[in-house]
């Protein structure tokens, strides 16, 4: 196990693994995203009571599910930075940061969208809302703060320090439908219990899902390569392999 830690923590074994793994989910998310926008645009039924206008939770949900996710990414990337001094953590979670923000984003607009024939209003300052609407200036903080210093590393550990104290609102998101009274809906489908939706409803979204996290993975991967390289220039592998190509 640490000698797998050890060796993913190393730029150049991870440049090499990751360039034989991307293809697999760029592939997975592509196929994914397509069976699901066709399953669930075209052949789910509408809802009894909301009609067609539930189909943006196929776009919505699986947004949603990346936005949180990729911030407890880099919180677990930043702590793995700030103990173990791992300079691909680090990467990766400076490459998380925007995906995360275009997710949050995403998950907010879609969601006021649909807030529009169900609640009648674009906006509600609702504790599900509210609590995703400070995920995004958490998101926007860490990329701000990468960015705020002249030097590399102070700017790691400030990143890396707000991911791990924001990710106090990754369970206040989760759980805010169960802890205050909220016009939100609660969770569509949960792993410890059986979906409230007809399995013609809610298996393109589940598959829209997977999609949605194997196209996180091969960017994440994707962007993470350019890093090392952007990163490591000075060292002799990427020399001998820019020479190569």
């Amino acid at each position: 196990m640490w000698a797998f830690i050890h060796k993913l923590g190393s730029p150049k074994w991870f440049y090499g693994i990751s360039a034989k793994l991307e293809p697999w989910f760029w592939v997975a998310a592509v196929l994914c995203i397509g069976v699901g926008t066709v399953w669930g645009l075209a052949f789910a039924p509408a809802d009894y009571q909301q009609g067609n206008s539930f189909r943006i939770i196929y776009v919505h949900v699986p947004a949603a599910f990346l936005a949180q996710s990729i911030f407890v990414s880099m919180a677990i990337a930043g702590l793995v930075f700030m103990v173990w001094k791992i300079k691909v953590a680090d990467m990766a979670a400076a490459v998380m940061a925007p995906l995360g923000a275009a997710m949050t984003f995403v998950s907010l607009f879609s969601g006021a969208v649909w807030g529009v024939p169900t609640w009648g209003t674009w906006w509600m300052w609702d504790a599900r809302l509210t609590s995703m609407l400070i995920l995004l200036f958490l998101y926007l903080g860490v990329i701000a703060l990468r960015g705020a210093f002249s030097s590399r590393d102070s700017a790691s550990r400030a990143a890396s320090v707000l991911a791990m104290v924001g990710v106090i609102n990754i369970p206040i998101i989760k759980y805010s439908v169960d802890w205050w009274y909220t016009l939100h809906q609660p969770a569509t489908f949960t792993i410890t219990s059986r979906p409230a939706m007809p399995t013609e409803m809610w298996l393109p979204l589940l598959i829209m899902v997977l999609g949605f996290y194997s196209f996180f993975i091969a960017l994440t991967l994707m962007r993470t390569r350019n890093e090392i390289l952007r990163r490591e220039s000075n060292k002799r592998w990427v020399r001998e392999l820019a020479q190569e190509r």
